[in-house]
């Protein structure tokens, strides 16, 4: 089996128990709310990884973010908040603040979710053969919380023919601070 049909039976199972209108519009971008609360354990600088039980995550997160995380749960495609978002910076890892992404690998897939095609460092993410849903796939979790984060398929752009499909709900976004110097000197 090919790249292209296991994406086909992976969208095929994803949309049936759920119904979708794929939105063909722009989304707008969307301001990051500097307030949200974050988990006790959440950093942008601690590396050092965490052994929590799910207990204490369900305390700590929000129902959403939970379900994700902890629950291998998915999204509906198409309804995450980052998955047409441009904005430059860098994804993290909403449970834990753990660095995933930066905003230059994310590209357009079409498949519903946020797309990346290589993470940050090569410990910010786990793999993990995923054979739930009677296939064979790999679970990408994050290096730091074992979060479950989406999954990774070999049908993506170069430079490395990857595909991060990755749950918007658990991405957590800082804008680029250069960027944004830029972008005010250039609004003045």
């Amino acid at each position: 089996m090919n790249a292209k049909q296991i994406w086909f039976i992976c969208l095929a199972f994803g949309t049936m128990n759920c119904t979708y209108s794929q939105q063909t519009q722009k989304k707008e971008k969307i301001p990051m709310q500097e307030n949200e609360q974050k988990p006790p354990v959440y950093s942008r600088t601690d590396t050092s990884k965490l052994s929590i039980e799910d207990a204490e995550w369900k305390k700590m997160l929000s129902p959403e973010v939970f379900y994700i995380a902890r629950m291998k749960g998915t999204e509906r495609p198409w309804t995450s908040k980052f998955e047409k978002f441009e904005e430059k910076g860098t994804y993290y890892c909403a449970a834990c603040g753990n660095a995933l992404f930066r905003s230059d690998t994310k590209f357009e897939s079409g498949c519903g979710w946020p797309s990346f095609y290589e993470p940050i460092t090569a410990k910010s993410i786990v793999y993990i053969e995923d054979r739930t849903i009677g296939m064979v796939r790999t679970e990408v979790q994050c290096g730091r919380c074992e979060a479950h984060l989406g999954h990774v398929f070999e049908d993506g752009p170069p430079p490395t023919g990857l595909r991060y499909c990755i749950n918007g709900v658990i991405l957590d976004f800082e804008k680029a601070q250069k960027a944004e110097k830029t972008y005010k000197k250039e609004k003045s």
